[in-house]
């Protein structure tokens, strides 16, 4: 505040020392001989290096109409005028109304402005021309007839010095019985676009980062920008303050991520006086492409938690590893573990070094997918993204591949076609040879990893929250860990070959079993399937086109070039033109499959008793000033854990009885396409990923309780009882 009176002392009396010296030159020249008068602009005059006039929308309107007026201003080059924040220094232009009984003014829309240089100097405002928006009522009782109306204007212009300016503008219109548009309607339409948007932004949140250092602290601001990274240049988005008396929002903006549609920038702030602001407002702007949007936003300042004590790496390496233990018993890697059973049972018979190496081929499918993951998380974090767990299912290219993976897989189960086979259905299993058994227990830990990330479990959680804010080489140990306990099973069964006499011995039993186990991989499939509708909303129907074609493709390339006797040539090209037809068609033609629904409302719906809103930093502190305790529910559709053990438990008529007893607000958080303010907001708990369960006191001030992480065979009761005692608390 201080810096920015000093700028506004030295401009005021610099302008004063030039009004003065140009009243003593025309005193000085009064007898001089007349000089050619400016030229006219329309029904104004040019005052100093600003031309204004007053623009209508409209020639005539009726009463009842609002009409939008323009005060169009032309700065000569050079020269500029000011935004409503002017910034360091300068003064906003302003204007006052003189107008007829029954005809009102409204605020100033200020269309989005530039940052004028110099830089150590930073003010908003704009160059060559501006109009300023204001929208004119006319009440009910507006007299008719040829109305005058008159506005003064009041501005700064600046080149090497500023100058205090004035005039007066009008403008007539004619109240009756019919609305008439003016020539000028185009003009102040164009402006008009250029005002930023107030009304249902894209969604944004404002962090701090750190603690302050002395009066300054930095503020970390992100959100969607609806355009794909190409379009984003690491110079095209910043944040416009408005003017505050007790803080300033410092030009400087740095850039940490522009990419997936994921903005995220660092402002500093600067306080004058009082507390350190718990609200900022202002205009998110970002440049796309040829395009400049702006966006209003009151944004409700959250405080980052504190991290969480430093934990040993050991006991973490410890976590991961009995985290990946237990993943093996959860119900996204159950149809692979059967797939194992089958491997063990065909390989009883064979040489134990063979079975050895197979068991080692698997882990190594295993660790190799799981070094991939933590190359991806690395990567993500590189970028300044969030990394969390699972996060690749909120990729629609993804979810389509994996589910046509694993229709191809059930199909082969089926025995349509097949694959690691190499003899017809019932002895196949037996007369593996070692190439296709490599490959095939390689696939498998592939596989078993794939279907892993959607399922969270106990110890894995905490461990992979810690590695997520760890160095590289931490995020990989900590990935290999969980890798060795999901793999540790097999490696054990095939390095104790006597072990595998407890499992049944080979027969023809295998193949009605291996037909068997293709059931869960459907169930799988129509899981990824209803995963996808969240991606493609009504458009995922063609994936099912797709997934037909894909599913007849198979049966065709098993029936007639598999075990068919001629014309295989034939077969196969048939095969290929339906793939590539389908691909083609279907994914490219009517799926649109790198393209996710947008404009739509893609919050979790709930069906059951509880009123749920969809959740953001600002519901969340709207409901906590009310005094009112919060569940926070952060689920996704293609988390198991969510849907088989969470969900349940909240869903039920004593948690909605309770929510309704304390007056509490239920928020759902739907993390299915993995949006950045929900990344950012798990983060802050330490959370690898979903499911998240939060309850906020109705005491503002206090912390929110963390729900623990459900155990794989924990009952939704057992989880609902958990929820209920921490609201009763949360209620005191």
């Amino acid at each position: 505040m201080k810096r920015r009176l000093w700028h506004l002392i030295v401009v005021r009396s610099t302008a004063a020392i030039i009004t003065a010296i140009t009243c003593l030159v025309f005193f000085v020249q009064r007898e001089a001989p007349a000089q050619p008068t400016l030229p006219e602009f329309g029904n104004s005059f040019a005052a100093h290096h600003t031309h204004v006039k007053l623009l209508l929308s409209a020639d005539a309107a009726k009463p009842g109409d609002t009409i939008l007026a323009g005060v169009d201003m032309k700065m000569d080059p050079g020269w500029h005028t000011y935004w409503k924040n002017p910034g360091d220094a300068g003064s906003a232009t302003k204007i006052a109304w003189t107008l007829p009984p029954g005809i009102s003014a409204g605020e100033i829309q200020w269309p989005l402005p530039q940052k004028l240089p110099p830089a150590e100097v930073t003010t908003y405002g704009y160059e060559d021309e501006v109009v300023l928006i204001v929208p004119i009522t006319l009440e009910a009782n507006a007299a008719p007839g040829n109305l005058n109306l008159s506005a003064k204007v009041s501005w700064l212009e600046c080149k090497d010095v500023c100058i205090p300016a004035n005039q007066t503008v009008e403008a007539k219109l004619s109240v009756g019985n019919e609305s008439r548009t003016s020539g000028d309607s185009a003009t102040i339409d164009t402006w008009n676009r250029r005002v930023p948007v107030s009304k249902n932004p894209p969604r944004f949140q404002a962090v701090w980062e750190k603690a302050a250092n002395g009066d300054t602290r930095p503020l970390i601001i992100s959100g969607r920008s609806h355009w794909p990274a190409k379009d984003i240049e690491d110079d095209s988005v910043d944040f416009f303050p408005d003017a505050s008396d007790d803080f300033e929002v410092q030009s400087a903006t740095e850039i940490i991520s522009k990419f997936s549609a994921d903005v995220r920038f660092r402002k500093v702030v600067k306080k004058f006086s009082g507390e350190w602001p718990k609200e900022i407002s202002g205009t998110v702007v970002i440049e796309a492409g040829n395009a400049r949007y702006g966006y209003d936003v009151s944004l409700p300042v959250g405080e980052k938690l504190p991290a969480m004590p430093e934990q040993p790496l050991g006991l973490m390496l410890f976590y991961a590893f009995i985290g990946g233990l237990i993943l093996n018993i959860m119900p996204c890697v159950l149809p692979v573990i059967a797939l194992k059973i089958l491997g063990f049972v065909s390989e009883a018979r064979s040489e134990p070094g063979r079975v050895r190496v197979l068991g080692l081929v698997y882990t190594l499918g295993v660790l190799v997918s799981f070094l991939t993951l933590a190359g991806i998380v690395i990567g993500v974090n590189a970028a300044g993204h969030h990394a969390g767990w699972g996060m690749q299912f909120g990729n629609p290219v993804f979810i389509v591949c994996l589910t046509t993976l694993v229709l191809l897989v059930a199909l082969n189960l089926f025995g349509v076609f097949e694959v690691a086979l190499g003899g017809r259905a019932l002895d196949a299993a037996g007369g593996l040879t070692t190439k296709s058994g490599a490959s095939g227990a390689f696939f498998n830990g592939v596989l078993a990893t794939t279907l892993a990330t959607p399922c969270t479990a106990p110890f894995l959680a905490p461990a992979l929250g810690f590695a997520f804010s760890q160095s590289a080489p931490v995020i990989a140990l900590v990935f290999l860990m969980v890798g060795l306990g999901l793999s540790t099973p097999y490696i054990v069964l095939s390095w104790q070959p006597g072990w595998l006499k407890f499992l049944p011995k080979p027969g023809a039993w295998m193949e009605k079993f291996k037909n068997a186990m293709g059931f869960p991989m459907l169930a799988t499939v129509v899981w990824l399937f209803s995963v996808a509708t969240a991606d493609y909303g009504a458009r995922v129907f063609w994936l099912g086109i797709f997934l037909v074609i894909v599913a007849f493709a198979a049966w065709f390339f098993g029936e007639f070039f598999q075990r068919g006797r001629r014309r295989k040539p034939t077969a196969l090209a048939i095969v290929l033109i339906l793939l590539g037809g389908g691909y083609a068609w279907v994914l490219e033609g009517r799926l649109h499959w790198r393209e996710m629904v947008t404009g739509t409302d893609n919050t979790a719906k709930s069906s059951g008793e509880i009123d749920w809103q969809p959740w953001s930093p600002e519901a969340v502190a709207a409901a906590r000033v009310a005094g009112r305790p919060v569940l926070v529910d952060f689920t996704a559709a293609w988390c198991v854990t969510c849907n088989a053990i969470v969900k349940p438990a909240l869903e039920d008529s004593s948690v909605a009885a309770k929510l309704k007893e304390l007056n509490a607000t239920a928020l759902l958080a739907d993390d299915t396409l993995t949006p950045p303010a929900i990344a950012q907001e798990l983060s802050k708990y330490d959370a690898a990923g979903v499911p998240l369960v939060l309850v906020y006191p109705k005491n503002p001030d206090a912390p929110p309780k963390v729900m623990p992480q459900p155990s794989p065979l924990q009952l939704p009761s057992s989880y609902r009882g958990i929820v209920l005692d921490a609201l009763v608390e949360a209620g005191k």
